[in-house]
């Protein structure tokens, strides 16, 4: 038996076990496996470890933090993009919801409980679908580009505990992430800055400037750059206007690849300055040839 600290998350199908009981639909009981099977697939990338499934709800544990609101994250963006709303007779729509909490926990015999567990479980009670619910522990464990897409909900009383807890919500749309980090950035950016990011994709052409401070990349239909890579992550990439700079940070499975007049530099959880005008390539590196890539250029 060990203590180690972890993330522990519960996702709860909604649509799932509880629907096909009222409906006996079989194509139901089909969308909710399938949709189990996708998360379990998304922990595992993350090298999270399924701990149990309940009916409808997932338990797993996740080394870190970070680790487990990329996942949550990715979990919600594949139930949403990939899970197609059906009439009722035919199962109706899925989707999930989320609490994670970060801490101490007791592991033994391919279990974990304890107080975290308890915790993680009252977080994921609180939630609602489409949400991912998580404690200060875990927001003060994230980086800093991810604490930023948190915002706090509340204090609440969870049993057994003397004081009440802060609870936040995890930001995974990007509309809501450009949102948070607009408001972030307004109070930071240098105003002076005339400098505008061009990002041309195919047909599509995106400009950043002041009134807009962060494009999202990603393979998610709901990114500001949908890429069609099959190598790229939902939300793979984000750029951020900081101070009049523009920044690219890497948030992916398979690392971004940024292509300039100077060389190729590799991204990993990581993040560099965009300058002049380059390519960036989601998740293959140039020595492929990737046909799947996106212009950029500063301009004046």
């Amino acid at each position: 038996m060990n203590n180690p600290a972890l993330a522990i998350m519960f996702a709860t199908v909604h649509g799932g076990t509880r629907f096909q009981d009222a409906a006996g639909s079989l194509s139901a009981r089909a969308r909710s496996a399938d949709c189990l099977r996708a998360l379990t697939a998304v922990v595992e990338r993350h090298e999270g470890t399924i701990i149990k499934t309940m009916g409808d709800e997932l338990m797993c544990t996740f080394p870190a933090a970070e680790r487990a609101v990329l996942a949550a994250g990715e979990m919600q963006e594949a139930v949403e993009g990939e899970v197609v709303e059906q009439p009722p007779e035919r199962g109706g729509s899925l989707a999930i919801r989320i609490g994670l909490h970060f801490g101490s926990a007791i592991v033994e015999g391919g279990d974990t409980f304890g107080d975290a567990v308890n915790v993680a479980a009252r977080m994921g009670a609180l939630a609602k679908t489409g949400q991912i619910i998580t404690t200060q522990a875990a927001v003060d464990a994230l980086s800093p580009l991810l604490r930023a897409n948190t915002r706090f909900l509340d204090h609440v009383q969870i049993k057994g505990k003397k004081d009440t807890m802060d609870i936040y919500e995890v930001l995974w749309k990007p509309a809501d992430i450009t949102r948070m980090s607009f408001a972030v950035s307004t109070l930071t950016r240098d105003l002076q800055s005339s400098a505008k990011l061009r990002f041309s994709y195919g047909p599509k052409t995106i400009l950043m400037d002041r009134e807009r401070s962060q494009v999202v990349l990603g393979r998610s239909k709901t990114a500001d750059l949908s890429l069609t890579e099959p190598l790229a992550s939902r939300l793979h990439a984000k750029v951020e206007q900081r101070r009049g700079r523009y920044v690219i940070t890497d948030q992916s499975t398979n690392g971004t690849y940024v292509k300039t007049g100077r060389g190729e530099a590799y991204l990993r959880r990581e993040e560099m300055r965009l300058t002049g005008s380059g390519l960036i390539s989601a998740g293959r590196s140039f020595s492929d040839q990737p046909s799947d890539v996106v212009y950029y250029s500063i301009e004046f």
